[in-house]
């Protein structure tokens, strides 16, 4: 099967499995959406959603974040993991909003990937989610580790995948698509141990046909 029409099926299959997946950070403006996706990194969704229904009501606006004390800021996201950098991000990437932008999140790739923490993951969540603004697919580790297990991408990193991966997902589909694959691996397509026998997916990934 020729590599569109195998990325077609598996999206149709995905989307009569996954109807409602969409996109599982918590967030009630853009603000929140570019602090909760810095919070992501190395961490589950779940995770940050516990931190940020509490940080969330301490800190309001990107000024509230910029003037607060690093090591409270630290303290307060200290679950995530990597907190002393992500507090630097966070803090950092909201002086320049409030000095820049007026305390507005930008709606252009370029400005927001001049935000310290923010590489094209990132920035293309919070573009289509919080603006609709379609730049990219942001490659998370569930996209990645899916996207080669099936066999759409021959990369490892992430720009590159998502790059091969824009060449081959319809741009309808840019949107939906990694929330569809986070989905499914979620639930299916696990890391360490992957539930092949029940997986919808299988006689089109690429990781099963080569044990089978």
């Amino acid at each position: 099967m020729e590599l569109k029409e195998k990325v077609k099926e598996v999206i149709k299959r995905l989307k009569k499995a996954y109807p409602s997946a969409r996109i599982a950070l918590n967030f009630q403006n853009p603000l929140q959406l570019l602090i909760a996706t810095i919070l992501s990194a190395q961490c589950t969704d779940e995770r940050v959603n516990q931190v940020t229904a509490e940080l969330f009501k301490k800190y309001r606006t990107a000024k509230d974040f910029a003037s607060a004390p690093i090591e409270e800021l630290a303290l307060d996201i200290k679950s995530t993991g990597f907190f002393q950098q992500k507090a630097k991000y966070i803090k950092e990437a909201c002086r320049i909003l409030v000095e820049k932008y007026g305390g507005e999140v930008p709606r252009t790739m370029e400005e927001l990937l001049e935000l310290p923490g923010v590489a094209r993951k990132t920035a293309n969540i919070v573009l289509s989610n919080a603006y609709g603004v379609i730049e990219g697919i942001p490659v998370d580790t569930h996209v990645s580790r899916l996207a080669q297990r099936i066999g759409l991408v021959k990369s490892k990193q992430a720009e590159k995948i998502e790059k091969e991966l824009m060449e081959i997902v319809p741009r309808e589909d840019w949107f939906i698509f990694p929330y569809l694959l986070q989905a499914h691996g979620r639930k299916i397509c696990l890391a360490k141990k992957p539930k092949c026998p029940e997986c919808f997916l299988k006689d089109l990934c690429d990781a099963y046909l080569s044990q089978n």
